[in-house]
């Protein structure tokens, strides 16, 4: 008889699903597996004890019929909770295993790519070939027919270890361009195109280091341009290099007539964007500061020496020392 009294304390706890301790608020993360049913998470529930009473959650689920909607997965769950609670909570979305991946200012496909490799996300060249097929992809703007280097938005991206899909990811750099850059210019650029105003804003984000600069140093490019000079921006002549910082094949590179990412040699902006721009730089590209410069150099320190004329420009290079 008292065995009887108390299975039937369970089977009455059971009927209340009253919590296991209502000013408990820890925390506590259970998984439910895969094919799991709502009255067989009692024994899971009480190995974690979120719940006191397997059998008494067995039973509640049992006589109210409810949990048929429960998601595999970890969910986060407390003592405090009532048994109505706890179902509703392993209803709800699984906590997201994410952890943060950044695309740096400038970074170029190859970078993007060797970074997720080096993450195990990915193997080495997969993001490249899908970013080198932009027709795979939508948006809501003009996509370029060679690639999408220049289109591939810098930012902390949280991305889940288990899910990621390099073909999802890009998606979301393109969706994150529009929403940060695009939606507040649905009027366009005046007499560029976005292709060429993202071609701009990856030389200028190699260019200058400094956000507030950044305007002028696009207006002098811009000049240039429009003025037919050769815009004399070395960083693309480091494009297609393996390495960025390899002097040698750079020094090679500025004297190849042949390059076409050579703009000491070559007219106009080259062929595509050198990299990857951040927001900065693109609405300096799309709003450049007019000024009388047509030169400009940075000395040791960084800080940006803009100059009027050759002989100015001359004059700041044996200052600062720059060759």
């Amino acid at each position: 008889m008292l065995w009887f009294f108390f299975l039937g304390c369970s089977i009455i706890n059971g009927f209340s699903g009253a919590p296991a301790d209502p000013s408990d608020e820890t925390e506590i993360v259970v998984t439910v597996p895969n094919g799991a049913s709502a009255r067989s998470m009692g024994a899971v529930l009480a190995e974690a004890r979120a719940v006191d009473d397997a059998k008494g959650f067995s039973w509640y689920v049992r006589i109210n019929k409810e949990g048929d909607c429960i998601k595999a997965g970890d969910h986060k769950v407390r003592r405090s909770m009532s048994h109505s609670e706890i179902i509703e909570a392993l209803c709800g979305p699984p906590i997201v295993d994410a952890e943060p991946f950044t695309v740096l200012e400038g970074w170029r496909i190859r970078e993007i790519d060797a970074a997720l490799t080096e993450k195990g996300l990915i193997k080495p060249g997969e993001y490249a070939s899908l970013a080198r097929t932009p027709s795979v992809f939508r948006a809501a703007y003009p996509l370029p027919a060679e690639s999408l280097e220049g289109y591939l938005f810098p930012e902390t991206y949280m991305i889940e270890r288990d899910r990621f899909e390099p073909k999802a990811f890009i998606q979301r750099q393109l969706d994150l361009f529009n929403e940060r850059f695009m939606a507040d210019h649905q009027d366009g650029f005046g007499r560029r195109n976005l292709e060429e105003i993202v071609i701009m804003a990856s030389m200028i984000v190699r260019e200058e280091p400094t956000e507030s600069q950044r305007p002028l140093v696009a207006g002098i490019l811009w000049k240039r341009i429009d003025s037919s000079w050769n815009l004399g921006v070395d960083a693309t002549s480091r494009y297609e290099l393996p390495k960025w910082n390899d002097r040698r094949a750079f020094l090679k590179k500025l004297r190849d007539p042949k390059d076409r990412y050579n703009t000491r040699l070559r007219s106009g902006l080259p062929p595509t964007a050198i990299g990857n721009p951040d927001l900065s730089s693109l609405e300096a590209a799309a709003s450049p500061v007019k000024s009388p410069y047509w030169y400009y150099l940075h000395d040791s320190d960084g800080v940006l020496h803009p100059s009027r004329s050759v002989g100015e420009h001359e004059r700041y290079r044996k200052q600062y020392n720059v060759y």
